[in-house]
């Protein structure tokens, strides 16, 4: 049950921004195994002076149309699962027309203790909700 947060610069039509959205949440669907419904994402949409990204060292620039997207995850999946995720997030995205070098993914992960899904409670803990099974 990932929880993704996408950041972006407006300008996009809404029509847009639902693409990107959609392309991450089909991205981590495929590769994971989730069911569809169990779908979270939060979009921000900021004025593009306030997205600041660089390469990292790497030696490209990213253009005003940068993605900043945070994965928050249960733990224990594996670096092969990571990666398998990040080259489809990225190829899903340029089947949109996002450009590679404006794809940032950012991967937190944390345990079932961390998520409460309403009234209080960790339904994960109590036992409401099974914890999934990571791919």
């Amino acid at each position: 049950m990932p929880l993704v947060r996408i950041d972006l610069a407006t300008g996009r039509t809404p029509e847009q921004v639902r693409a990107i959205a959609d392309a991450i949440h089909t991205a981590i669907v495929d590769v994971y195994g989730i069911p569809v419904r169990d779908r979270f994402q939060v979009i921000t949409e900021h004025p593009a002076q306030q997205i600041i990204a660089g390469d990292a060292g790497l030696g490209f620039d990213r253009t005003e149309g940068v993605l900043v997207i945070q994965v928050f995850t249960q733990r224990g999946r594996s670096d092969e699962a990571k990666t398998a995720l990040y080259a489809a997030i990225h190829d899903a995205l340029a089947g949109i027309g996002v450009a590679s070098e404006d794809v940032f993914i950012g991967y937190v992960e944390n345990g079932p203790q961390d998520w409460s899904f309403g009234f209080g409670r960790a339904q994960y803990v109590t036992g409401e909700l099974g914890v999934p099974s990571l791919a």
